[in-house]
């Protein structure tokens, strides 16, 4: 089968690994419009599932990208001056250039061709199977957007990703009150070279402090300052052109009607998007990967790959794209929550995924999801016991009758 894919992020260098693996004589050509090397972000964040799959389709690259992500299990809130720190599931984080490095040298050990500074924008290359994986703005899919019934919903609160050398030990989260409202950042390392930093506030703290007319310098000057107690005398870098403004923009949650159109197929965030804020971009773009190159593999035509991936793929979707929802609002409904003591503010700040948490008074859901986290407390500790009190009493039965 000749593919190709247009996109050499995440998504499409994975899909063309795992295709390559099921089968060498595939003829496989990742088309990427940016030079080699060049990317933007800085570091992506994933959980400990998602390497483990990750180990299951392909071992060698799975290997490369645990040795250079770093871990942590704690995540720390800042308040104004309370702070609150909380242990949790292991994470991940490593930076998007060294991702893509390892991807880019695995897809061509394999024997996929690479070819970058060749954007497609007009009609796809000649293939048997084309893959968008061009981002949210894939030039694919907007030439047939009213096919794949693209939607694009802005988000309410102004935000820009960041880079600093400061490095977290945990997954960080910093909110600060000015006087025109609270401005917030969520930081986490990525290697030895720093962290992401990405800041949000709500529109209106955006042009009370000027963000929306400071340049990129201006800007950074201002948010070292806002941010000064948690760098620790670090900078804040961005991505920009000197003397532009800073690209502050709001989210787009992009949906289609359909992934597919004749042997035209979408992955990634051409398909979908959901908020940074739960941190599950990457993992959903290699998850896509997964899922296609399965579809491929075990289904008969190109038409019933392209169906069955897509319904299994939106019905994964549909619990994270709700969780992202139900995070975003909570940041842009922060005053309900932020003068809570912090233990309990970062309780609701764990808990900003609940459908049920824009309905009930802060405190209430506060005890409920407390009770809720007892309770299964002690029902663990009654699975865990069972089997070690019916050993001891079994035990003690036949020392009786011996």
């Amino acid at each position: 089968m000749k593919v190709a894919c247009v996109g050499g992020g995440p998504a499409g260098l994975y899909l063309s690994i795992l295709l390559k693996l099921q089968d060498p004589s595939h003829d496989i050509t990742v088309h990427e419009r940016d030079p080699e090397g060049s990317t933007y972000g800085w570091g992506v964040t994933y959980w400990r599932g998602l390497l483990d799959r990750l180990q299951e389709h392909d071992p060698e690259s799975a290997r490369a990208v645990e040795e250079y992500s770093v871990r942590w299990r704690d995540g720390v809130a800042h308040v104004g001056d309370r702070s609150a720190r909380h242990r949790g599931d292991e994470g991940f984080g490593i930076g998007r250039h060294r991702l893509l490095e390892i991807l880019a040298a695995r897809a061509r050990s394999l024997g996929v061709r690479l070819e970058y500074e060749d954007g497609i924008t007009g009609a796809p290359p000649a293939a048997d199977l084309v893959v968008a994986a061009d981002g949210v703005g894939s030039a694919l899919r907007t030439r047939h957007a009213g096919h794949f019934g693209t939607e694009i919903r802005e988000g309410r609160n102004p935000y820009v990703w960041l880079g600093t050398t400061k490095i977290f030990d945990a997954f960080t989260f910093v909110f600060v009150e000015t006087d025109h409202g609270w401005i917030w950042a969520y930081g986490y390392g990525y290697g030895p070279e720093g962290s992401t930093c990405v800041v949000e506030c709500a529109p209106e703290t955006w042009t009370g402090l000027g963000l929306d007319r400071a340049d990129a310098a201006e800007g950074l000057i201002l948010l070292e300052k806002l941010f000064a107690d948690v760098l620790d005398g670090h900078p804040l870098t961005g991505r920009s052109v000197p003397g532009a403004r800073a690209p502050w923009q709001t989210f787009r949650t992009l949906t289609n009607r359909t992934w597919s159109r004749d042997n035209l197929v979408l992955l990634g965030d051409a398909a979908h998007t959901t908020h940074y804020s739960i941190g599950a971009g990457t993992t959903l773009a290699l998850e896509d990967a997964m899922a296609l190159s399965a579809a491929l593999r075990e289904r008969a035509t190109l038409p019933d790959a392209l169906a069955h991936y897509e319904r299994e793929r939106r019905a994964a979707l549909l619990p994270v794209q709700s969780a992202a929802r139900h995070s975003a609002q909570w940041y842009e409904n922060l005053p309900r929550y932020i003068h809570l003591p912090p233990e309990r503010m970062f309780a609701l700040l764990g808990q900003r995924h609940s459908p049920l948490l824009p309905y009930l008074p802060p405190q209430l859901y506060y005890r409920i999801d407390r009770a809720a986290g007892q309770l299964e407390a002690l029902r663990r500790l009654k699975r865990w016991l069972g089997p070690r009190v019916a050993r001891t009493v079994q035990a003690r039965n036949l020392a009786a009758r011996g």
